[in-house]
């Protein structure tokens, strides 16, 4: 591979195998792939001359792909930092996992060689064991810092259910338009369902009281997030949502209304906004862009604490 090559990269989703091993690879030779993952296809005619690189898993649709245009693709990589080949390896994992190595991994072996696919590894080890592949190694490599994470959160406990599914596809919009940002929710299975496929989203584990203290006063959060519908539960709620995301060092935004209309001054110490999705959306990119005014709405938030 060279610079000015097209280069396919297939992956599951972002992964520390690509981060390590096979971007650093690529980078040093000028190439900059597109990155694909198991249910992103390309067109036919964008696999004209283009080089396949797998990590670690090779999808069901993406070999049917390769199958139906072999005679376009001009070479194809998989790359293991693990021994994914070897049923031998795997034995004392979990089966859900073996099944996995199984599905996308080791039954395409053979598959593979016949159409002389180069083999890329992350160890020594490897490079031995599959020498008659004439495998190349490839060193870890510490990935691209890139900017600093932009940390949002939502701390609320079970009862906020209703609030949280409102606040899902804000999340969604605002992480797509915005690569810095991350988001912190708390939550049980339901909520890791919940969030499932939106990326940079950090689920933490239910605490108790002191645990919580303990977590919100550790620095590092940015734009904590206040949203409450109107019914009959959270009409009885109070404010102190304002004290939690204050004392996290972070800027909130918050339903307008009642609830927190009393102690946040929109634009001062806080924005109020109302439950409209999209003034949400817009509202979280631009604090996220805007530093200074962060600051200027937290000192204002802890001078009136």
């Amino acid at each position: 591979m060279k610079k000015g090559d097209r280069v396919l990269l297939v992956e599951e989703g972002e992964n520390p195998s690509t981060d390590y091993f096979v971007m650093p690879f690529l980078g040093e030779r000028g190439v900059v792939p597109r990155r694909f993952n198991f249910s992103h296809l390309p067109a036919a005619e964008e696999l004209e001359g283009a080089t396949l690189v797998f990590v670690r898993y090779i999808p069901t649709a993406w070999r049917a792909l390769v199958e139906r245009c072999r005679d376009r693709i001009g070479a194809v990589y998989f790359f293991m930092d693990d021994d994914l080949f070897d049923w031998r390896a795997t034995i004392d994992m979990p089966l859900r996992y073996q099944w996995k190595i199984l599905r996308y991994s080791r039954r395409h072996r053979n598959w593979l060689q016949s159409l002389g696919a180069r083999l890329l590894v992350s160890t020594e080890y490897l490079r031995d064991k599959y020498a008659q592949w004439q495998p190349r190694l490839l060193p870890p490599k510490p990935p691209e810092p890139g900017e600093a994470p932009i940390v949002l959160f939502y701390h609320g406990s079970a009862s906020h259910g209703v609030d949280l599914r409102w606040l899902r596809p804000v999340i969604a919009e605002a992480l797509a338009r915005d690569e810095r940002l991350v988001f912190e929710v708390i939550g049980n299975a339901s909520v890791n369902r919940l969030f499932k496929g939106v990326p940079r989203v950090h689920v933490v584990h239910p605490m108790k009281w002191g645990s919580y203290r303990a977590l919100a006063r550790r620095p590092g959060r940015a734009i904590g997030l206040a949203p409450l519908l109107d019914n009959r539960f959270n009409r009885a709620r109070s404010h102190t949502k304002f004290f939690d995301i204050t004392l996290a060092g972070a800027v909130g935004i918050y339903a307008h209304g009642d609830i927190y209309g009393g102690v946040v001054r929109d634009g001062e110490n806080g924005l109020l906004l109302p439950m409209d999705r999209t003034t949400w959306v817009e509202e979280i990119l631009r604090l996220a862009a805007d530093e200074p005014r962060r600051e200027r709405l937290l000192a204002n938030a802890r001078a009136y604490l």
